[in-house]
């Protein structure tokens, strides 16, 4: 899963990188001084790591709640050169590894079995336990923002990261009996490509096991969800008419909703239930939720009119307004609750009613 924010190009702010670890029970904060570790439900700091010396921290990713983290220098004074991955043990705490690369890193994804990094024409796949590289993948275009998503449970290894051509994503599963003893690598199982958009992917978010993918394309106003095992579009949810670029799409762990947050300054949440016409649902998807997200009372005019799929959408089911300002969200603890991290310093915690149709 990825939910990061890459604050770095903003200009003023001690704020440099925020993420939420794989199952989102915490969130990183990378600075111009050090790091923090938040617990995300209830908010409060866990952990911090400043250096007398100074050093900005780019990247810092989590590997679940374990003292093991994968860093890259940034800001103003990099404390590491941004072309590099520490392997940061924070029990120690020092570097014990680096992976060095020729571009700088644009992002970093963690598993319990692999590592994934992409450069702006290259991502790489290593091997956890040993940094042995398992895979490596050429992008046809530049991929300045790094975009990969890597899932985090035990059952399989499913990486997804921009196709080959415009609006298509390239999903590879990998066999996870390669991640463990030594010397053994995970080997390709399956690799598909998903037909998402029509114009460019700009964000993209596996669920936790791997089964399903959300994507949207640097339009904004539609969500798609789809099947990883048999590429079907399980989904297709509205955002809004109006283009808007997307911060952050994040799956619920059971599967059952999906939080998407937007430069509109709102938090949207779709049931994902089963729908009429999805034929080829996955287990996760047939064992989903039946609150239904809301349509249009014009639906009728869906196969009407001209441009009339707007009618025929699904919406969110839930809506939150947030600071006007970068965000990523994720679910709280509690039942039903998301939680938003701003730019501006804020955590926000909101609840939605799981058994009414939103208003």
């Amino acid at each position: 899963v990825d939910c990061s924010m890459d604050l770095s190009a903003d200009k003023g702010s001690e704020v440099l990188y925020v993420a939420f670890n794989q199952d989102q029970s915490c969130f990183a904060v990378g600075l111009e001084t050090g790091f923090r570790i938040y617990n995300t439900d209830p908010c409060r700091l866990t952990h911090k790591r400043d250096f007398e010396d100074g050093g900005g921290f780019g990247i810092v990713q989590m590997l679940f709640r374990c003292n093991i983290l994968a860093v890259v220098g940034g800001g103003r004074n990099p404390r590491f050169q941004p072309h590099k991955v520490m392997i940061w043990d924070d029990r120690i705490p020092r570097c014990v590894a680096e992976i060095s690369f020729r571009a700088p890193v644009k992002a970093v994804q963690m598993s319990r079995d692999v590592i994934c990094v992409c450069v702006e024409k290259k991502l790489y796949m290593y091997r956890q336990s040993d940094l042995t590289l398992v895979d490596h993948i050429d992008f046809a275009e530049p991929n300045p923002k790094g975009l990969c998503c890597l899932s985090s449970g035990t059952e399989s290894i499913v990486l997804a990261c921009p196709g080959s051509q415009k609006g298509h994503v390239l999903v590879i599963t990998y066999d996870p009996s390669g991640g463990g003893p030594a010397g053994i690598k995970p080997s390709r199982l399956q690799t598909t490509i998903v037909v998402a958009h029509e114009s460019p992917v700009s964000a993209m978010s596996l669920r936790y096991d791997g089964s399903m993918l959300a994507t949207a394309s640097d339009k904004g106003t539609i969500i798609r969800v789809y099947s990883v095992e048999t590429t079907t579009q399980l989904f297709e949810f509205r955002r809004g008419i109006d283009k808007a670029e997307i911060y952050s799409m994040t799956f619920h762990i059971t599967g059952k909703w999906l939080a998407v947050s937007s430069n509109h300054g709102t938090i949207h949440v779709y049931s994902l239930q089963g729908t009429a016409g999805s034929e080829d649902r996955s287990a996760a998807a047939k064992s989903a939720v039946t609150t239904p997200n809301p349509k249009s009372p014009l639906r009728f005019l869906s196969g009407v009119l001209p441009g009339g799929a707007y009618f025929g959408s699904e919406w969110s089911f839930a809506q939150f307004r947030v600071p006007d300002c970068k965000c990523i969200c994720a679910f709280g603890q509690e039942p039903n609750t998301v939680v938003v991290v701003c730019a501006d310093g804020s955590y926000l915690k909101a609840r939605f009613d799981a058994l009414r149709e939103a208003s």
